[in-house]
């Protein structure tokens, strides 16, 4: 599975993953719902379970993600000021680009 942090969300991610609080734990993407051929994503913090593959990232910052879960392999996090500022997890590899 793949997984694409950007520079600014990796930025975000870094600054809360760094809090002593997080020393244990590693980002999470998952699928908060799906229908036909795209989903939409959430993300957190938790703990490695054995339905997790751990991806690593050219950023440095671990995710996991869902085993058998072809919606999630290729996902992208970023992470936008305008015209609201937050993560926007998008899957390009799956031809979703955005929440409609």
């Amino acid at each position: 599975m793949n997984c694409k942090i950007t520079r600014n969300a990796a930025n975000v991610l870094r600054r809360e993953l760094d809090k002593p609080e997080n020393a244990d734990k590693k980002l999470r993407v998952f699928i908060t719902h799906s229908h036909g051929d795209h989903a939409h994503y959430g993300m957190d913090l938790g703990t490695p379970t054995d339905k997790d593959e751990l991806v690593t990232t050219d950023k440095g910052i671990d995710v996991l993600l869902t085993k058998d879960q072809d919606l999630l392999d290729g996902v992208k996090i970023d992470y936008l000021y305008f015209p609201n500022e937050g993560f926007v997890i998008t899957n390009p590899s799956k031809g979703n680009h955005g929440d409609h």
